[in-house]
């Protein structure tokens, strides 16, 4: 059997041994452990895929006492087997033996198993594998606040694509999207998480080896607060505020650190919030406080420094954490203008250090806080916001990058981030590129960092046996660099949207490689007109695709959709570079039907909360 082994992650070490395994009917799998019980669910998964891809139904016992030719599978614990969270598996002709160090490894096996199972069905080949994490926590971030609040449905769904890439971390970032009882004006609109939901999520993640750690900004990103007067007086400035990249928010950003009752605001959403989760982390954000000191504070901040007001008001969020015996992680922007405070810092808190440009600098920033013996995580991104495809060049050197220098320096685990900005425009499935290569690295680096993405993900996240899907979600992925554009700060067809149409030499500026000089009219149309030629090339193999999951019919009408907006974004820049071929008028009418498909796409997977404020920008250009 010489055909390629392809798993995700791929193992540390991984030995073929020669001959085969056939999995024949009416074997056991034996729980050879002093609590059976606690390997039961684990179990479960290698019985379901046994039966599903190689029609091999097995029972399951505890121990080993029926005749050794009848049991397929043994899985043990021993303190052998030496890492967290490691396992050995062996399959030989004699059968399976799966050893681990704890429950977790247990899981990974079988993690590894069922792949081998899906991919070779009833013939395995004889191999020895010896594998575990290279890095701790494995974490995966997805924004529920702008504007995609997922079904429960899409939640587990996600779960188990999660689980099965071994990632044992997942965190719904939060601003104003759970439910409070004291604060229903603030989601009222928003189809919010509830307390039932948020036990029953971490109820099914615990299952499965995750931890879904609570994640509430609890100092910028508050304008969903803002916006309704009660909480207007906790704001830093009482007006519009600009953005230290350039942007104008209307309505406040920030807390105020010098009001006296900004603190027992956030205590009571702590109280409420965190009994909810049985992870022992919270990421109370406090991430992008561009507008500190510019009102309530900056008394304060002229007296202290705006760095110190910062640190004294992070140390106040900590001390409230800790009383629920909780560790406080937080985003590391803010403190990294301030490294001479780093050393300030508790050492039980964990930083996260945070950038998503191919280039971010990981290496000089990990450093910084290693140094200091504060623990971190590295958090990339998957790339996909403000692209409505991705951009798989980013995400794949972002995330490499991340990885890399984290291992360099300690840190303490990955949190691969899924942003929704601008009205959170990319289907789900165009993360699952940045997911994998994630969850790779932090399992592996080395056995993963020149994977077959494209054969991976057509392989575990689409489950397309024609191996179309991978390159597709690859490929479209790199429609954006067809333009010519730069790659940094998303999608020139995403922001094709938010461009006036009359600012066609700041287009041409913006579309010139590496923004150097202005690009001739021609060659923009030009590049625009080779770039929807890709797209139309790249969809073309859509219809030879032969997925087996679950959503492949949603996948299918979320690529043609995600498609069709690529589409719209370029001839948009046509219309703007004076192009003929395009007219105003056709181009409302395509809005028109794209906002029906994309209404029809986003209930397919999240609920109502967001959808209006998501589509807010393609009603007006309609």
């Amino acid at each position: 059997m010489s055909q390629e082994i392809l798993l995700l992650p791929y193992p540390q070490h991984l030995t073929r041994t020669g001959g085969q395994l056939s999995l024949e009917n009416g074997k056991l799998i034996a729980l050879d452990t002093a609590r059976p019980a606690d390997l039961w669910f684990t179990a479960q998964q290698a019985q379901q895929a046994l039966s599903k891809h190689a029609g091999a139904h097995w029972d399951i016992v505890g121990g080993t006492h029926a005749p050794h030719e009848q049991i397929g599978v043994t899985i043990s614990l021993s303190e052998a087997v030496g890492k967290p969270e490691g396992y050995r598996l062996s399959i030989s002709p004699q059968g399976i033996q799966l050893v681990a160090a704890d429950k977790s490894g247990a899981f990974y096996g079988v993690m590894t198993l069922n792949q081998l199972v899906r991919q070779f069905g009833q013939q395995l080949p004889g191999l020895h594998v010896d594998d575990y994490p290279d890095l701790p926590r494995r974490g995966v971030m997805l924004d529920i606040s702008r504007d995609k609040v997922p079904t429960m449905e899409t939640l587990y769904g996600l779960v188990d694509k999660l689980a099965a890439w071994k990632v044992n971390e997942f965190q719904l970032y939060t601003e104003h999207t759970f439910a409070y009882r004291d604060h229903r004006e603030v989601w009222s609109q928003a189809s919010p998480m509830t307390a039932e939901e948020i036990l029953a999520l971490d109820a099914y993640c615990r299952q499965r080896y995750i931890q879904l750690v609570p994640n509430q900004n609890s100092f910028g990103h508050m304008q969903r607060w803002f916006k309704h007067p009660r909480y207007r007086p906790l704001a830093e400035v009482d007006g519009p505020v600009t953005a230290n990249w350039g942007e104008v928010f209307e309505i406040p950003f920030s807390l105020a650190p010098a009001n006296p009752n900004t603190l027992p605001f956030l205590e009571g959403l702590f109280d409420e919030l965190l009994p909810n989760f049985t992870a022992r982390s919270f990421n109370v954000g406090c991430d992008e406080t561009f507008d500190l000191g510019l009102g309530q504070s900056k008394a304060l901040c002229e007296t202290k420094g705006k760095g110190r007001v910062y640190l004294d008001f992070l140390l106040e969020i900590y001390a409230r954490v800790k009383r629920h015996g909780r560790t406080m992680q937080f985003w590391a922007d803010i403190m990294g203008h301030y490294p001479e405070l780093i050393p300030d810092l508790p050492r039980d808190v964990v930083a996260l250090e945070w950038g998503y440009d191919a280039d971010h600098p990981f290496d000089e920033k990990c450093a910084v806080f290693a140094n200091a013996g504060i623990p971190f995580y590295v958090c990339p991104g998957t790339s996909a916001w403000a692209s409505i495809a991705g951009r798989t060049d980013t995400a794949i050197s972002n995330i490499r990058n991340a990885v890399e220098n984290g291992l360099k320096h300690g840190a303490l685990g990955i949190l691969n981030t899924e942003w929704g900005d601008r009205g959170h425009w990319q289907p789900l499935p165009f993360a699952y590129l940045g997911f994998i290569y994630g969850a790779a690295l932090g399992w592996a680096f080395e056995a993963n960092k020149d994977t077959d993405i494209q054969a991976v993900l057509s392989a575990f996240a689409f489950e397309d046996k024609a191996q179309i899907m991978g390159k597709l979600a690859y490929n479209l992925g790199m429609a954006y660099q067809q333009t010519g554009a730069g790659p940094s700060g998303g999608s020139v067809l995403f922001w094709a949207y938010h461009f006036p149409t009359d600012v066609r030499q700041e287009i041409s500026a913006y579309m010139a490689p590496k923004r150097e000089a202005v690009t001739s009219m021609p060659h923009i149309t030009a590049r625009l007109r080779d770039t929807l030629a890709f797209i139309d090339r790249e969809m073309a193999d859509l219809s030879r695709a032969r997925m087996a999951s679950p959503d492949a019919g949603l996948i299918v009408s979320e690529f043609e959709c995600a498609a069709d907006m690529l589409r719209y974004g370029a001839k948009r820049l046509l219309v703007m570079m004076g192009d003929s071929s395009v007219s105003e008028a056709a181009l409302r009418a395509d809005m028109g039907r794209l906002i029906e498909r994309y209404k029809a796409q986003w209930l397919a997977r999240n609920r109502p909360g967001g959808l209006e404020d998501s589509t807010a920008l393609m009603r007006e250009l309609a």
